[in-house]
C-alpha cells in the first residue's frame, strides 16, 4: 500500500485545478484538469492530493420556521432524493466531478490522496450553510453529516483504482477549537473508523499539522494520531514552524527542518510519516534556483530518513484567481511548481531528476539507516525546540538520533547514548522512567543531559557532583574546556540562564569551565556506564539564535555530540569531518551499505572521510556523483551545493 513500506518513496504535489484553484467543483473544466495531470505525470510526479470541497460536495441548507425553529436541511430549496447519496445530504453532479478526475489520474498513472473533510483551505473556513456557526470537530450535528459524507464517499470510490489513500482532510485540526486531547481522539477515531468500515484496504492519512507530544499540553497528539491513523503527515513550511525561518532557505537547519519534524512525529507517533505539503511560501523567501537548491537537499535527507514520500503545495500558480483566499493571503497566490503560463519553475527540474534517480537505483527500497542514541522528549519544556537542535547537531556531528516520549508507557529503548536536551522543570518525567533510565546506565549506556532550570534527584549520586547553590545569571559568560579535554569547546553562556554552582567528586571529570572555573561540562561513571551533565541549557539556546549552525559565527558545540557518539563506540563505516555533509550508512548486509552523503549548504564541499578498516566504496560506479579518491584508508570526496552523493562501501 501507499507510504507503508519502509524504504520506499514517492513524490507528488497538492492540487487544485489551474483555472480555479478551491472554486474548481463549481467551474468543473476536465479539459484543464486532463491537462494539469498530463504536465505533472509528464515531470515525474506520482502521487497528486486532492480535496473534495466539502461544501460543494455536501450543500446542505438549514430551512428555518418561525422564531427561526429550524425545520428542515435540504440541497438548496429542493428536498433531497431518498437514495444513498441524498441521506448522506451529496451532490451528485459534484460526484461525478470525481469520477471524472480519478479516472482523469488512472489515465495518466498518477495515485490519489483523497483529503475527505476539506473544511478548512489556505487560511478559509469552507463548510456547508447548514453547520456555519457549529464547531466541526465536535458539534454533534456536524459531525452527524461528515460522518455521512465520509461513509458514503469512501464507498462510492473505494474500489477505484486512483485511489491510493483516504486523508481525513486538510489540516482539521484548524476546522474548530478543542480545550482536551480526549475530544481530538475521538474525532479522529469517528472519521478514521467509518473510512475502514467500508474500506480496510487503503491507508488512512492524517493530515493534520502542528502536532505536539503527550505532555506539551497539547490537544492534537502525535501519539493519537499514530494510534489511529496508518501514516502520520508534517506539513513543514518555515514560515509556520517555531524557529525554522532564522537561517537562509538553502542552509543546513532548514534543509533538516522536514525530516527533523518527519523523523520526530514517526517515532514518538510510531507510524510512518509522510511530507505531506512543503514549499517556500513563495519568492520572498528565496528566488526560483534558491528554492530548487532547497527541495533537492531536502527530498535526499527525507529520502535517507525513511519519510516515505514528499508532496509539493501547490501544482499550479493562483496568481490569477480572484475569489478568497487567494483575494486574502498574499503568500497562497505563488507556490505553484508552474507559473501561470504553464512553464515550470526550477524545483520541477529538482524533483523531475530526483525520480529518475530513484527509478535508476538497482534496489527498490533503501534499507534502514544507522541509529547512534536516542533523544528523550520530555515533558515541562519546548519540545519541538530542543529535539530540533539535538537532532541538527547530532547530524553535524556525523551521527542520528531517534525519539522517544520520556512520559509514554512503552518501555524504554536500549540505546548506547541517551540524551536529555535542555532539562526542564520538575516534571520532566515520572519516578518509574527515571529509573528505568538510570538502570540502562548502570547497565552501560551514557546518559547526556544538558541543564535549564532543573531538579535532579540524588543530583550528586547522578552527575558526581553537588550543587553549591543556584542563581540566575546576570551577564552572559563563555564555556571554555580545561586543558587536556577530550573534546575543545569555546562558547557563549547566555544571560538569564540558571548558573549550577557545582562541586565536582574527586572521580569526575571536569571537562570544561565558566569564566571564574565553575565546572560546567562534567562526566562521571554510574555503574557501568556514565553520566555527561552540561550545566546550561546550549541546545535551547542554539535553537532560538539565527547563525549558529553555520557560517562565520557558527557555535562548534556539535563536537560535543562528536565526542559522544565516539565514546560510545561508533558503529559507523565512514566519519566525516564538515558539520555540513549528512552522512547516513543504510547496511544491506553484514559487508554492503549504501552511503548517502547530502551537502546541506550553498557552497561545494570537498572533506576527507575516514574509513574504518576493511571498509571501501565499490568499484563500482556510484548510484550518483563522482566516486572520489581514497588513500590510506582516506576518502577525499567533493559533493555539489545542495546536492548529494550515494555510494555502495563494501568491507574487504
Amino acid at each position: 500500500m501507499l507510504f507503508q513500506t519502509p524504504g520506499s518513496f514517492v513524490i507528488g504535489c497538492n492540487y487544485w485545478a489551474s483555472h480555479a484553484g478551491t472554486d474548481m467543483w463549481k467551474d468543473w473544466r476536465p479539459d484543464v484538469v486532463a491537462k494539469d495531470f498530463d504536465t505533472l505525470a509528464k515531470n515525474g510526479l506520482q502521487v497528486v492530493r486532492v480535496f473534495p470541497l466539502w461544501p460543494d460536495f455536501q450543500p446542505l441548507t438549514q430551512l428555518y420556521g418561525g422564531g427561526g425553529r429550524r425545520v428542515e436541511i435540504r440541497h438548496g430549496e429542493k428536498p433531497w432524493p431518498h437514495n444513498e447519496l441524498g441521506r448522506s445530504g451529496i451532490d451528485p453532479v459534484a460526484m461525478a466531478h470525481f469520477q471524472e478526475l480519478a479516472d482523469l489520474a488512472q489515465e495518466k498513472g498518477l495515485s490519489l490522496v483523497v483529503g475527505l473533510v476539506t473544511g478548512w483551505m489556505s487560511g478559509r473556513w469552507f463548510v456547508p450553510p447548514a453547520l456555519e456557526g457549529r464547531n466541526p470537530l465536535k458539534d454533534p450535528v456536524a459531525m452527524k453529516w461528515e460522518l455521512r459524507f465520509v461513509h458514503t464517499f469512501v464507498k462510492y470510490f473505494q474500489k477505484h483504482p486512483a485511489i491510493g489513500a483516504w486523508d481525513l482532510g486538510n489540516e482539521c485540526n484548524c476546522m474548530g477549537g478543542l480545550s482536551d486531547p480526549a475530544e481530538a481522539w475521538l474525532w479522529t477515531a469517528a472519521i478514521v473508523n467509518t473510512i475502514q468500515a467500508v474500506d480496510s484496504t487503503r491507508p488512512v492519512v492524517s493530515g493534520m499539522h502542528s502536532l505536539k507530544p503527550t505532555g506539551a499540553n497539547g490537544v492534537w497528539l502525535m501519539e493519537d494520531q499514530g494510534e489511529l491513523c496508518d501514516v502520520l503527515t508534517t506539513h513543514p513550511y518555515p514560515r509556520f514552524t517555531p524557529l525554522c525561518d532564522l537561517d537562509p532557505l538553502d542552509t543546513l537547519r532548514p534543509c533538516l527542518h522536514a525530516v527533523a519534524e518527519s523523523r520526530l512525529y514517526a517515532d514518538l507517533g510510531e507510524a510512518p510519516c509522510l511530507v505531506e505539503e512543503i514549499g517556500t511560501l513563495g519568492p520572498m523567501y528565496g528566488e526560483d534556483d534558491t528554492a530548487a537548491a532547497y527541495i533537492r537537499t531536502v527530498l535526499f535527507n527525507a529520502w535517507a530518513g525513511d519519510c516515505r514520500g514528499l508532496l509539493w503545495w501547490c501544482g499550479f500558480e493562483q496568481l490569477h484567481l480572484e475569489q478568497a483566499p487567494y483575494d486574502w493571503h498574499v503568500l497562497e497566490r505563488e507556490l505553484g511548481l508552474f507559473r501561470g503560463d504553464g512553464s515550470p519553475k526550477p524545483v520541477v527540474k529538482a524533483m523531475s531528476d530526483f525520480r529518475r534517480f530513484l527509478d535508476d537505483l538497482p534496489f527498490e527500497e533503501l534499507p534502514k539507516r544507522l541509529i547512534d542514541g536516542l533523544c528523550l522528549v520530555t515533558a515541562e519544556q519546548d519540545s519541538w525546540a530542543l529535539s530540533y537542535a539535538a537532532y541538527v547537531l547530532a547530524r553535524q556531528a556525523g551521527g542520528e538520533l531517534s525519539f522517544q516520549n520520556a512520559v509514554a508507557s512503552a518501555p524504554l529503548a536500549d540505546a548506547p547514548l541517551y540524551v536529555l536536551a535542555g532539562l526542564n522543570g520538575p516534571g520532566y518525567m515520572n519516578r518509574r522512567r527515571w529509573l528505568e533510565l538510570l538502570d540502562k546506565v548502570a547497565a552501560g549506556a551514557t546518559l547526556y543531559m544538558s541543564l535549564d532550570d532543573s531538579l535532579i534527584p540524588e543530583v550528586e549520586k547522578v552527575i558526581g557532583a553537588s550543587v553549591v547553590s543556584r542563581s540566575r545569571r546576570q551577564q552572559g559568560g563563555r564555556l571554555q574546556s580545561c586543558a587536556g579535554a577530550a573534546v575543545a569547546l569555546d562558547l557563549p553562556i547566555a544571560a538569564g540562564t540558571v548558573r549550577y554552582t557545582l562541586r565536582a567528586s574527586e572521580a569526575t571529570t571536569v571537562m570544561a569551565c565558566e569564566d571564574d572555573g565553575n565546572p560546567v561540562l562534567i562526566c562521571s561513571d554510574y555503574g557501568n556506564g556514565r553520566v555527561v551533565t552540561l550545566g546550561v541549557p546550549m541546545e535551547k539556546s542554539m535553537a532560538a539564535t539565527p547563525g549558529v549552525f553555520t557560517g562565520d559565527d557558527a557555535w562548534p558545540f556539535w563536537q560535543l555530540y562528536r565526542w559522544l557518539f565516539a565514546s560510545v563506540g561508533s558503529k559507523r563505516a565512514v566519519q566525516k569531518q564538515h558539520p555540513e555533509l549528512l552522512l547516513s550508512e543504510h547496511p544491506m548486509n553484514a559487508h554492503t551499505r549504501v552511503l548517502v552523503a547530502v551537502n546541506a549548504s550553498p557552497q561545494d564541499i570537498c572533506d576527507e572521510l575516514q574509513l574504518e578498516d576493511g571498509w571501501l566504496p565499490s568499484e563500482a560506479e556510484p548510484l550518483r556523483g563522482a566516486r572520489g579518491e581514497v588513500r590510506d584508508g582516506r576518502w577525499r570526496l567533493s559533493v555539489a551545493a545542495n546536492d548529494a552523493v550515494v555510494h555502495i562501501i563494501k568491507k574487504q
